[in-house]
C-alpha cells in the first residue's frame, strides 16, 4: 500500500486474461499522475484487449499441440514401417530362395513366408485396434476365460519366430486356477505382443 501510495496512482484496472476457464495471467492498467480515471468505456477497452490476447495464447497452445500431434504421427509412422518392412524382407527373401528351384528349402522357406506373413496380419490388426481404441469402436468379447491358456496359445504362435531366431521360449504356468473375465482374442494378442517385442 505504502508503495503504491508513493506512486500515485489516481485510477487502477486489472483485467484477466482467460481462456476455456482458465485463467493464465492478467493486464494491469494504472494512471497517476495525468489524473485519469478509467471508466466503462476505458475497461470495455481493457477486456477486449484481455480478450485478444487470450486468443493469441489459445492459438499459440492449439498450434504447439497440432506440432506435437505431428511428430508423434510422423514416429508412428516410421515405427509402423519398420514393423512392416521386417517380416515383408523376410517374405520376400524366402520367395526369392523359392525361385531359385532349390528342393530342400521348400518346407522351411514355406513356413518362415507363412510366419511372417501372419505376423504382419498381427501388426496390421493391431494398427486397426488403435484406430478403433481411438474411435471408440472396438468391441470386445468378455467371457470367462482361463489365463494359462491365453498364454500357452500365445506362447505356440510366437515359437516358429522364437526358434528361427535361435530364442528359445520356455514356459512355466502356475497350476491354481487363473481364470478371468477378458476377450480371449485380445488377451492372447497382448501377450503375444510383449512375447514378440
Amino acid at each position: 500500500l505504502r508503495l503504491l501510495r508513493a506512486l500515485g496512482l489516481r485510477s487502477v484496472m486489472i483485467v484477466p486474461i482467460t481462456a476455456r476457464g482458465r485463467t493464465f495471467g492478467a493486464i494491469t492498467f494504472a494512471a497517476a499522475e495525468s489524473g485519469r480515471l478509467y471508466g466503462p468505456t476505458e475497461l470495455a477497452m481493457a477486456e477486449d484487449l484481455a480478450r485478444r490476447a487470450s486468443l493469441a495464447i489459445e492459438n499459440a497452445r492449439l498450434y504447439r499441440e497440432a506440432q506435437e500431434a505431428n511428430r508423434l504421427k510422423d514416429e508412428f509412422l516410421a515405427t509402423v514401417s519398420h514393423e512392416l518392412r521386417t517380416p515383408l524382407m523376410a517374405i520376400l527373401g524366402w520367395t526369392y530362395l523359392l525361385r531359385s528351384g532349390r528342393p530342400e528349402q521348400v518346407a522351411r522357406a514355406a513356413e518362415t513366408i507363412e510366419r511372417n506373413a501372419r505376423a504382419q496380419a498381427r501388426i496390421i490388426d493391431d494398427i486397426l485396434d488403435v484406430s478403433r481404441i481411438i474411435t471408440g469402436k472396438l468391441r470386445l468379447r468378455l467371457e470367462r476365460v482361463d489365463l494359462s491358456d491365453v498364454v500357452r496359445a500365445a506362447v505356440e504362435t510366437v515359437q516358429p519366430a522364437a526358434r528361427a531366431k535361435g530364442i528359445t521360449l520356455e514356459l512355466t504356468l502356475d497350476a491354481d486356477d487363473a481364470a478371468i473375465t477378458g476377450d480371449p482374442g485380445r488377451l492372447e494378442q497382448a501377450v503375444w505382443n510383449l512375447l514378440s517385442n
